[in-house]
């Protein structure tokens, strides 16, 4: 089955929203000592609450959870590579929304409609400065519904308002989205890859240890020694090699870790 640019664009923009709050996340965590080991998924919403606040706090907490990162405060990110990644897809999104409501979006007779996208706007005072964020200051997430809605185009109620999305704009909304995903993956180490790493293994002190991350999948993450059954570590063997799997590779990460910190003999 043949998947429109439309499609590929929402599946792109749905894994982005689904990611984004993992990525705010990291940018206050130090980056990972070994970079194949993928960041546990969390819910943004979940780090907001907690059991001692009142409504009216969590609420506070999860409208400056929402702001543009672009508005915040970063006074000391754990993690510039997960802020930089945060920032450019956040721009790069929002630009996207801004510059398909120019090309779409019809004058509508109620301004406050929450299907339009509002532009921010300026006001001269010296150097620019802005005087509304318009519809940036919902956040990403809710960015990236609108901007699906205008890749699939596909709701007739919405033609009161919007024109037909035209082909080259949903070809660049796609490309947006997939250059998105891809950042967010990356800054998260979700992408596919194969590592072999520079240290022996902390069982056998002979072995290479060689790790598929799974692209960030914890369940599809493996590591194997090639010293092969003979090799001591406490795991299962796997085409006759040992192999951490799950839980079983935050055991490798804590030996390996207890051997680059261990003092020397």
């Amino acid at each position: 089955m043949t998947t429109t640019p439309g499609q590929r664009a929402a599946d792109d923009l749905a894994a982005v929203r689904e990611q984004w709050g993992d990525l705010l996340a990291a940018i206050a965590e130090p980056p990972r000592s070994a970079e194949w080991m993928p960041y546990e998924r969390r819910g943004f919403l979940d780090q907001l609450a907690a059991d001692d606040r009142d409504d009216e706090q969590a609420l506070d907490e999860a409208a400056v959870g929402r702001l543009p990162l672009t508005i915040r405060e970063h006074p000391a990110p754990a993690n510039l590579r997960a802020l930089d990644a945060a920032l450019a897809v956040e721009r790069d999104v929002f630009d996207m929304c801004d510059a398909v409501t120019e090309r779409v979006q019809l004058p509508a007779r109620d301004a406050g409609d929450p299907r339009l996208w509002l532009m921010p706007t300026h006001r001269d005072a010296g150097r620019a400065s802005v005087a509304s964020t318009g519809s940036r200051a919902y956040g990403l997430h809710w960015a990236a519904v609108w901007l699906e809605g205008r890749a699939l185009d596909d709701d007739p109620a919405d033609r009161a308002l919007f024109a037909a999305t035209p082909a080259p704009l949903v070809d660049q909304i796609a490309d947006v989205a997939r250059a998105a995903r891809r950042r967010v993956e990356g800054a998260l180490g979700r992408t596919v890859r194969t590592i072999t790493l520079d240290e022996p293994c902390p069982f056998c002190h002979a072995g290479r240890i060689t790790v598929h991350n799974g692209g960030g999948d914890p369940r599809a993450a493996v590591a194997t020694c090639s010293t092969g059954p003979l090799c001591p570590a406490p795991v299962d063997t796997e085409r006759g090699r040992r192999a951490w799997r799950g839980p079983a590779l935050v055991g490798l990460l804590a030996a390996l870790e207890s051997r680059r910190t261990a003092p020397a003999a």
